[in-house]
Order: C-alpha cells, then structure tokens, then sequence
C-alpha cells in the first residue's frame, strides 16, 4: 500500500485495491486470449470447435498459472512487511535508548558542571 493509501479511510483503499485487483485480471485474460490465439493460429489443421476448447483449456491454465504467482508474490510480500516491520521496530528501540542515555549523559553532565561552581 503506498503512502498515499494509507492515508485513505480502510474502505477506500479496500475498494481501490479490488478495482485494481479486477483490472489486472482483465489485463491477464486478455495477454492470455491473445497467446491462445497465436498459439492455435500456428495449428491450422484444427476445427473451428477444436481451436476454441485449446484456446479455453490454454486461458484456463494461464489464469491458475497467474494466480498461483499472484499468491506467492502476496506470500513474500507478507513476509517482508512483517520482517521490516520487526527491523523498524527494533531500531525504534535503540534509538529511543540512545536518546534516553544521552539525555541522562546530558543531565549528569550539566549537574556536575553546576556542582562544580
């Protein structure tokens, strides 16, 4: 989700998400007809009957293929937020830590310069 998504109320981005989610479908089955019909073009002792059931069966595998790679890729990408999220996270806490030790160092310094007059 980008930057400017998340900034958008949860059902907005659920609906942008399904939109592109839709259209990205359409563009695969689409990319998919296309290199059924290249590829029964080149069987041209196919009926007409023959060439449509290859090109539905050809559609048919190319779109399990595209999911199958659609739900890895979600897999991984998963994965890796979770994995940022935990590097964020920990390098919250050494900052927080550094800033509350250098404060202390800060505070012990300025009162021993006070003690000091």
């Amino acid at each position: 989700m980008s930057m400017a998504r998340a900034a958008e109320p949860p059902g907005i981005a659920a609906g942008i998400n399904q939109i592109e989610g839709y259209l990205l479908l359409q563009t695969e089955r689409d990319a998919a007809r296309e290199r059924a019909r290249r590829f029964t073009g080149r069987l041209d002792w196919l009926t007409s009957a023959q060439r449509a059931e290859v090109e539905r069966l050809y559609v048919q595998d190319q779109l399990a293929v595209t999911e199958r790679n659609l739900r890895t890729v979600v897999r991984r990408c998963e994965e890796l937020r979770a994995e940022y999220q935990e590097v964020y996270r920990t390098l919250r806490r050494r900052l927080l830590l550094v800033c509350l030790l250098g404060a202390a160092a800060l505070s012990g310094g300025l009162a021993a310069a006070l003690m000091v007059r």
